[in-house]
């Protein structure tokens, strides 16, 4: 989970997307990435932003930064979910709409997985080791939790429902919670029914300002949802509800879900996403200012309700002794750490024996870990390491060493999503086929399907994609690193279940029995050319 490089940070001019101007300014997206459902605190001089995992692993990532504006990743809070049933792919399931807190010297971690139940973890360093997923309420349907702490003592969980388990929709509810976050001391009161005025509403986050209770809530669905906030003298409500964020005139649509975040000197901010198809839930920084005791978030448009702003002066911060570097997550990879890269994802609770880094030789070495007996899809291996797009365009290009052992060994480069297509190579006797895997997913059928595109004597040493504008993706292979041959047609991306489509790298053995085989790869590179 946590990376030996830790305490490095991502600084290149090359970046695949910058979203600080260099000039006192920054533009949105911040992340051209798929962080959905973020929250955000300040602790000190730092801030900590968090989103959902899902059925990935590791599960939550962390993302730190000094001003908002340049983000690095610097840790994961678990290795893996903790059941067995996501040990192979659950689309759509897993971490959902986490909220971190600071609280009484340490940093706490509330997340729901819709089958299972409210969980919470916590630690008194974000960068190191965080306590085990700890149950607080077993409960189908129950997702989006926040703790509050009140000035009184008194703790409690504001949460949604997901009907598709609890048969609820569009309702929060608050519950009394012990102290120390480890159970709940009711049953909950529902506070809010937006059924009328605020369908779907969810992802709640709870505050306290001036003698109110506010509730950040997202309304009206993903794509095209707006920012509700409700406000009440009484934690138990009655709660007024007002619509602060909308798309309006903007290109940024369902400009909601997020956290609201007050800088040392005085500023507030809200992070939240926007839906983005093949490009997942891209996060965005709205500035905030406080109205009547309403916040009015990016630009007000009409009277209390703001637009998103697609540029903006970055928060004041003084303190900031990096403020003046473009500061990104990690994207490309040498290998050359002791431990996989922060970007890195599987589909399903990593198992150590699949992979092992060389660091000395700058090599990730994946096995050809056996599919299932029933299901040789590639959208349900669990054992396809990905990472987010990050950026509108980019070209991914691999260098690997293939060792296959027996027949039905591959390697390759994939674009992952509810449709998907890779590049892979093969071995038939002297010759390396080089094969175009084409697969979709709808709804309990993947149906999946191979094309031998292009047969050589010389073993492919590189693979590549181009993610073009709008994610139009075309693959490419070369023997040498210098002419590369395109193969197979154009194909567009996919968002997955909840996420957004993803690049990722693999070796398998799709026949019967137990392979030996298996690749290096030794760098993947990510440029904007």
């Amino acid at each position: 989970m946590k990376n030996d490089g830790i305490t490095d940070v991502f600084r290149d001019e090359r970046a695949l997307w910058k979203a600080d101007l260099g000039n006192g300014y920054y533009k949105n997206p911040i992340l051209y990435a798929d962080y959905s459902d973020p929250d955000v605190i300040r602790v000190g001089e730092d801030f900590y932003m968090i989103a959902s995992s899902f059925h990935m692993s590791p599960c939550l990532p962390i993302l730190h930064s000094k001003d908002l504006v340049n983000w690095t990743l610097i840790h994961h809070v678990m290795e893996k979910l903790p059941y067995s049933r996501y040990d192979l792919p659950r689309h759509g399931e897993g971490v959902w709409a986490p909220s971190i807190r600071y609280h009484d010297g340490e940093y706490w971690i509330f997340f729901a997985t819709p089958d299972e139940g409210v969980f919470m973890c916590k630690t008194n360093d974000p960068s190191g080791k965080w306590s085990e997923p700890h149950l607080v309420k077993e409960a189908k349907g129950w997702i989006d939790p926040c703790p509050f702490w009140d000035n009184d003592g008194n703790a409690y969980l504001v949460h949604a429902f997901a009907k598709s388990r609890s048969g609820i929709k569009s309702q929060l509810q608050i519950c009394k919670m012990k102290q120390d976050g480890t159970g709940l001391l009711d049953e909950g009161k529902i506070i809010f029914n937006g059924k009328d005025h605020h369908p779907t509403i969810e992802g709640p986050k709870m505050y306290k300002r001036n003698g109110y209770y506010y509730i950040f809530a997202p309304a009206g669905g993903v794509t095209d949802g707006w920012q509700t906030v409700l406000r009440s003298e009484s934690i138990m409500g009655p709660y007024q509800d007002k619509v602060v964020l909308e798309q309006g005139d903007t290109d940024i649509n369902g400009p909601h879900q997020g956290g609201w975040v007050e800088t040392k000197e005085g500023e507030s901010w809200f992070i939240h996403f926007q839906d983005k198809g093949a490009y997942g839930r891209i996060t965005h920084l709205q500035p905030l200012y406080w109205k009547k005791d309403w916040p009015v978030i990016g630009e007000e448009r009409k009277e209390g309700v703001g637009e998103p702003v697609l540029s903006w002066k970055k928060p004041k911060i003084s303190h900031s002794a990096i403020k003046n570097e473009i500061i990104v997550p990690q994207t490309s990879d040498m290998f050359d750490k002791n431990s996989l890269g922060l970007q890195w994802q599987w589909q399903a609770n990593q198992k150590r024996d699949w992979w092992e880094v060389i660091a000395k030789e700058n090599r990730l070495r994946l096995h050809a870990i056996s599919t299932m007996k029933k299901d040789k899809t590639l959208y349900n291996l669990p054992h396809i390491l990905t990472q987010k797009f990050s950026a509108p365009a980019f070209t991914a290009t691999t260098s690997l060493f293939f060792q296959p052992q027996m027949d039905n060994d591959y390697a390759g480069l994939i674009v992952l999503g509810q449709r998907y297509k890779g590049i892979t190579v093969k071995r038939y006797g002297a010759e390396w086929n080089i094969v175009i895997v084409d697969g979709e997913h709808t709804k309990d059928t993947t149906r999946e399907h191979e094309e031998i595109v292009y047969r050589t004597n010389d073993i492919p040493r590189y693979f590549r994609v181009e993610v073009k504008s709008q994610a139009v993706c075309q693959f490419a292979f070369s023997t040498n690193g210098e002419q590369f041959i395109s193969v197979g047609d154009l194909f567009q991306a996919t968002p997955g279940r909840w996420i957004g489509a993803q690049l990722g790298i693999f070796c398998v053995h799709k026949g019967e029995g137990k392979s030996s085989g298996y690749t290096d790869f030794h760098w993947l590179q990510l440029t904007n050319e």
